[in-house]
């Protein structure tokens, strides 16, 4: 008897009073498989730590390609979720926009900022708010097929003479096969050079001399070198690799599910370009943030768990559940993580990543390079001559947007 009325008494004190309204909490994502199984995982555990505070996390699923469209459209009208998972590249746009992301500098103390590896809160950050807090971050690597490739090369160099070394192979196969025309793949090779998409002002500069030498090494790799198959595609680059036809990749996380289990494949930085003075190919870093709905009606308890699914608790079961790598920086000091050589390579690599641009003009560079890059390598065009049709046209856009009504 006792014991149940202890029991009636615990659930009567930790329980919501009687006329409390539940605060519940919409959170929108576009995760499937085990990146949705571990955010389901994470907001259980707030939720059962909110148990008592009248707090309620829900999630709800938007199919990843119709995603960013949702945001823009719901947000703003104030029939969207308090908090949303996001990608960098729509920050700017979103900011300009208006009444769609929160600036959360005023929840932010230096401890808060400092826990982030520091790439991943700058992409969070435009015009010097902080719009977001980062949740996890990707980069492209080198992998590599252990048996075809008993050392990674370190260097471009290495690179061509492990390419050489290769035993012969049928026809259609390939050292090295990526989807280089893309230019998100490609911008490793540009910012090895020094490349760069904007100066200061933002102020397009794609026809930049050093993105020019990095299109010239490319050509070089395909048409004289021969080392990366005439017309790439990712859907190529899956099954070269899955036959043992290509002996490396340049790939981010998204392709270690659809390596074939039969292939023994390995993790390793980007080689260093002796090209560009030995300097590191440097992959551009996307960054995935959670941000607070401007128009939420519950914004401290959004923030409070946009804290917790970005700081330890969170980051550990995105790692360990959700297969991505922490934005959250002492992850990595923790033992399970540690231990996991697949995380341990995507950091490494993070190490020589630029964060690629968030600002609002970077959704007008896209139709244009891929035009060049498209141009260029089929020959119907120089890279110079390129790459300066691209300027011409991303300028003209960016003039547009900034034209006042």
């Amino acid at each position: 008897m006792r014991r149940g009325f202890l029991s009636l008494l615990l659930l009567l004190l930790t329980a919501p009073l009687p006329g409390w309204a539940q605060t519940e909490l919409q959170v929108w994502h576009g995760y499937r498989a085990a990146e949705r199984a571990g955010l389901e995982k994470v907001v259980a555990a707030y939720n059962a730590a909110k148990a008592s505070s009248g707090v309620k996390v829900t999630l709800r699923a938007i199919p990843s390609d119709a995603f960013t469209d949702k945001i823009s459209a719901a947000v703003p009208r104030g029939v969207g979720p308090d908090v949303f998972i996001f990608p960098q590249d729509r920050l700017g746009g979103w900011v300009e926009s208006g009444n769609t992301v929160e600036p959360l500098d005023f929840f932010l103390d230096d401890a808060a900022r400092k826990r982030f590896i520091p790439t991943t809160l700058e992409v969070m950050t435009y015009r010097g708010s902080v719009y977001g807090l980062p949740l996890n971050f990707k980069v492209i690597t080198l992998i590599y097929n252990k048996k075809l490739v008993a050392k990674p090369p370190k260097t471009t160099g290495e690179l061509l003479a492990t390419c050489k070394k290769l035993p012969a192979k049928p026809e259609g196969s390939t050292c090295l096969v990526y989807p280089y025309t893309d230019f998100y793949y490609h911008a490793a090779l540009m910012n090895a050079f020094g490349g760069r998409v904007f100066d200061p002002g933002p102020t397009p500069r794609l026809d930049a001399p050093e993105n020019v030498k990095a299109l010239e090494l490319l050509l070089r790799w395909t048409d004289k070198e021969r080392i990366l198959p005439p017309e790439p595609s990712t859907v190529l680059t899956t099954s070269l690799f899955n036959a043992g036809h290509a002996a490396m990749v340049f790939s981010g996380p998204w392709f270690l599910g659809e390596i074939s289990p039969e292939i023994d494949y390995g993790l390793a930085p980007l080689p260093t370009v002796d090209e560009a003075g030995g300097k590191p190919m440097r992959p551009w870093m996307t960054v995935e943030g959670v941000a607070v709905a401007a128009p939420s009606k519950h914004k401290d308890a959004a923030f409070d768990f946009v804290n917790y699914l970005t700081g330890p608790d969170g980051a550990k079961i995105m790692a360990l559940v959700g297969r991505q790598n922490p934005a959250f920086e002492q992850a990595y000091k923790d033992p399970e993580i540690a231990k996991d050589t697949t995380l341990a390579a995507f950091r490494a690599q993070a190490e020589t990543a630029v964060p690629m641009p968030n600002v609002a003009e970077m959704t007008m560079v896209w139709s244009p390079m891929t035009s060049a890059m498209n141009a260029i390598t089929r020959k119907a065009s120089t890279p110079k001559a390129a790459l300066q049709e691209a300027q011409k046209a991303v300028q003209k856009d960016v003039a547009s947007l900034r034209r006042k009504p």
